[in-house]
């Protein structure tokens, strides 16, 4: 029996999840979304730079280290994810999410003053280990603090603002790259300027959003917990000018403690929800290789087989971009409506079976540059929504205990699996200058996309409109 000071009974869920969509959560959508417009940043930045950085008078790259950097980069985002995980579950998605933003910002700034290779691979690994630590922080934060009925739309729309990131990236590097614009050791200084700039602005913007009232429950601070709520609601009823709906969800008994041990929280992962494991696993890896594959080597495809000028790539990754963005953004809302497992299950099909289509008129030769560009924009229009679907199902199917670290593993190892096998693989492939192999790595791509469809009709986590605690019971939770 728990220690009868520890239990806590509160209907503090149920309060969130009432509440109407308010200028209070569109902050929250802002100030911590806006990672992922960071994320798509740095990687676009990173991939348009390669040329400069071996140009550079002071760095001078080899082609191996433009490679090494670009993993340095993904390695600390496994590893910031993974540890910062682990901390935001213990200390709080508020501390971390401020210490991850801070940490990102610094290192960015640093790479900007990078003088040799050294430096810059160290950068990019401090710079990919804050925005690795970001994706944990904040996801667990937005899924507490968004009610249940926009959970869906709003992951998939902050998700998807990745591109968003991707076109201020395309457009930088055009902007400072073009020659005779900036010295040519300025220009990619000046790229990752954007980033630290960004940044900058929305530290200010997190300093009000509070602590997640859920968190603090179960960490056994209710008396912290009302008031924070207290807090929204008065934000909430003003914005709104009108009165607050009742709860329409019970209340909630828990067994509160100051942390959850670690142990309890891979096992709540690993065991008491397997099924969830394995579609997290299938989800996060399937979308990784297809992103991979495809965006990260797109710039080859368009030099090797289409004559494209490495200035000029930033013009093709703008329309890419695009779709990508608005894919989460319109398709978002039917998430909710329809369910995630008949939209999951359909954007990640419809992905893999254009994938082979357009892979088939590649291989014959029958679209130039422009019209594969505009091809890969309508695939990854749903794409980018079942990517950001996969993200959302691994951050809400898991008790809230362990939620943070429910994210940072499926990232991690969905991140190491996309980010070592599809780049080096089409690498390879594209190196071959034969369309026909490059073919073959598309047919396996859309393979792995309509089996990760397969397993979501199979297992999928029917969680539109549902409370957190109804779609995975708190690990503290007692009986009523």
């Amino acid at each position: 029996m728990p220690d009868p000071a520890t239990v806590i009974e509160t209907d503090i869920p149920a309060r969130l999840d009432r509440l109407p969509w308010t200028r209070f959560h569109t902050l929250v959508v802002v100030a911590l979304g806006i990672t992922w417009v960071l994320d798509g940043l740095e990687v676009t930045v990173a991939g348009s730079i390669a040329g400069a950085l071996q140009e550079s008078p002071a760095l001078r790259f080899t082609a191996a280290e433009v490679g090494l950097v670009g993993s340095a980069y993904l390695v600390g985002a496994i590893t910031g994810a993974v540890l910062f995980g682990y901390l935001t579950d213990r200390f709080g998605r508020k501390k971390l999410f401020m210490v991850t933003l801070g940490i990102y910002l610094t290192a960015t700034a640093a790479t900007a003053l990078s003088w040799d290779f050294w430096s810059f691979a160290l950068f990019r690994f401090l710079t990919g280990a804050g925005i690795g630590g970001e994706y944990t922080a904040i996801n667990s934060a937005i899924q507490e603090l968004i009610p249940a009925r926009f959970r869906g739309r709003t992951d998939l729309a902050i998700n998807g603002s990745f591109w968003l990131g991707a076109a201020l990236g395309a457009g930088g590097a055009i902007a400072f790259l073009r020659p005779g614009v900036l010295p040519a050791d300025w220009g990619w200084r000046a790229a990752f300027g954007i980033s630290a700039v960004l940044g900058l602005f929305i530290v200010g913007l997190r300093q009000f959003i509070p602590e997640s009232p859920r968190w603090l429950i179960l960490h056994a601070r209710p008396d912290e917990a009302e008031k924070v709520t207290e807090d929204i609601e008065r934000r909430v009823a003003h914005a709104a000018e009108a009165k607050l709906p009742a709860p329409s969800g019970g209340k909630i008994r828990l067994a509160a403690s100051s942390h959850t041990p670690m142990v309890r929280m891979v096992l709540a992962i690993v065991r008491d929800y397997p099924q969830r494991a394995i579609l997290g696993l299938v989800l996060m890896g399937t979308q990784a290789f297809f992103y991979n594959a495809i965006f990260f080597t797109y710039a080859l495809v368009l030099t090797k087989f289409y004559s494209v000028p490495s200035a000029s790539i930033g013009w093709y990754v703008l329309p890419f971009a695009i779709g990508n963005f608005f894919g989460p953004l319109l398709l978002g809302p039917l998430f909710d409506r329809i369910g995630r497992k008949p939209m999951i299950a359909s954007t990640y099909a419809i992905s893999g079976v254009l994938l082979a289509i357009v892979g088939y008129l590649f291989r014959e030769g029958a679209v130039d540059a422009r019209e594969l560009t505009l091809c890969w924009s309508g695939i990854f229009f749903f794409a980018s929504a079942a990517a950001s679907a996969a993200y959302l199902t691994v951050s809400e199917s898991f008790p809230i205990e362990a939620r943070a670290l429910a994210i940072a593993f499926f990232y991690a190892v969905g991140t190491a699996l996309g980010g070592a096998v599809a780049p080096w693989l089409f690498g390879m492939l594209i190196g071959s200058g034969e369309r026909g192999a490059v073919f073959s790595g598309y047919l396996f791509g859309a393979a792995l996309m309509i089996a990760a469809a397969l397993t979501e009709l199979a297992i999928g986590v029917k969680a539109e409109r549902q409370p957190l605690e109804s779609v995975a019971r708190p690990l503290s939770a007692l009986a009523d």
